[in-house]
């Protein structure tokens, strides 16, 4: 099975550049929850934590679309390096001000400039890869293992970010992050050998390729629900450990959750498939939805991680066919853009989520909570019924540069 991987990441560059883009996705999943962690050991209040976490994730979530364009028309080497200094220059700012009690706007302000700085590194190396490979096997293999890295981020980042907030200081959980987005990025857009051409977002008659908003749109909105069940079901995952009695648990269902969806991406780069990545999204989408159905009746914590495994198998086969679809369907030149529409759509959906659950939960527990996560599921599988594939032209790549 993993020959299916040896053969992309045998190509010149490719494991230096994935390795590097690993290493730089690693803030995404740890600070929103450092934010959480030095905020309220700071200030003692949830509240004033949770909000300046939800700028950062709301300010992410403005300018995803705004990075994609960006690096499409002036190529990653320019954009990604100024992005990521202006995020660690928010971030640092922002962990200053909460440390010295500066005046309470402060922190808002700093963690939106560090959200909207935030670089779309995911969406850059899927178009890394679109750019480095022609057969159509070969890029889904890629594809799926990105799913499974963005797993391992998800699994190994809010691990780190808690154990090193809470055991040595509340900044340094932030402060590894930061260190880790700066150099990862850094060296991922500094391999230049493998970077996709910048500047081709105009035809040839000087005009701009259109967006294919009839396969990108109903993409997003599969990302925006599936996003929303991501949100509640994280939410309700932590209250169910705590009416358990169990609420170190939760961190323990959650990866097994992800663990769930990082064999299933590995298992899905090495297959070749007859079905095209529409079919897979239907399907894996509606597996989705199906897998939120048991977790209302569930009371025991074994059981629990067993059921969220299972139904973790449905997640990267369900995002591996929404971003193979994007990687067919838009035109080289708006391909990052493309890609973070749909990261916009998941972020944009996780919010409202997780605060829908979190009232459920305070007014009926955590069992009802989880009927929010159906629901996105539910909206999500519907939406994926609309989602119909749409093929551009081959797409050229220029040689290496030497």
């Amino acid at each position: 099975m993993l020959d299916s991987y040896r053969r992309v990441l045998s190509r010149p560059g490719a494991l230096r550049f994935s390795s590097a883009a690993l290493v730089a996705r690693l803030p995404i999943s740890m600070v929103g929850l450092g934010i959480v962690l030095l905020v309220e050991e700071r200030t003692g209040s949830y509240g004033l934590a949770g909000t300046v976490s939800a700028v950062f994730v709301l300010a992410e979530a403005a300018f995803a679309v705004m990075h994609g364009r960006w690096v499409d028309h002036f190529g990653q080497f320019r954009v990604l390096p100024i992005a990521i200094s202006v995020f660690g220059a928010g971030l640092a700012m922002m962990m200053l001000a909460v440390e010295q009690d500066w005046p309470r706007a402060l922190p808002y302000v700093f963690a939106a400039v560090s959200g909207a700085a935030l670089p779309q590194v995911g969406a850059s190396v899927r178009t890394r890869w679109s750019h480095l490979l022609d057969e159509p096997g070969e890029k889904q293999t890629a594809f799926a293992l990105e799913a499974v890295l963005d797993e391992v981020v998800f699994v190994v980042g809010p691990v780190v970010v808690t154990l090193l907030a809470t055991s040595w200081h509340p900044v340094a959980g932030l402060t590894f992050a930061l260190v880790t987005g700066v150099l990862g990025t850094f060296a991922f857009a500094l391999q230049r050998r493998t970077e996709p051409p910048a500047g081709n977002t105009t035809t040839t008659d000087g005009v701009r390729p259109p967006m294919p908003w009839r396969l990108v749109l109903p993409l997003a909105l599969v990302c925006l629900t599936l996003g929303a069940l991501f949100g509640a079901a994280e939410v309700t995952t932590v209250a169910f450990a705590e009416e358990q009695g169990q609420r170190w648990t939760a961190g323990w269902l959650l990866a097994a959750w992800s663990f769930g969806s990082l064999v299933a991406g590995l298992v899905t780069g090495a297959v070749a498939w007859r079905s095209g990545p529409d079919v897979r999204l239907r399907w894996g989408s509606a597996a989705m939805a199906l897998a939120m159905t048991p977790l209302m009746f569930i009371h025991s914590i074994p059981l629990m991680a067993v059921v969220l495994l299972v139904g973790g198998l449905a997640i990267a086969p369900t995002m591996i066919g929404a971003m193979t679809m994007v990687e067919q369907g838009v035109p080289s030149g708006r391909l990052t853009e493309g890609m973070a529409i749909l990261h916009t759509g998941i972020v944009a959906g996780v919010a409202p989520g997780a605060a829908v659950a979190g009232f459920v939960v305070d007014h009926s527990g955590a069992s009802a909570a989880y009927a929010v996560a159906l629901v996105g599921g539910v909206l999500g599988a519907l939406a994926a019924q609309t989602a119909r594939p749409n093929r551009v032209a081959s797409r050229p790549r220029s040689p290496a540069i030497p």
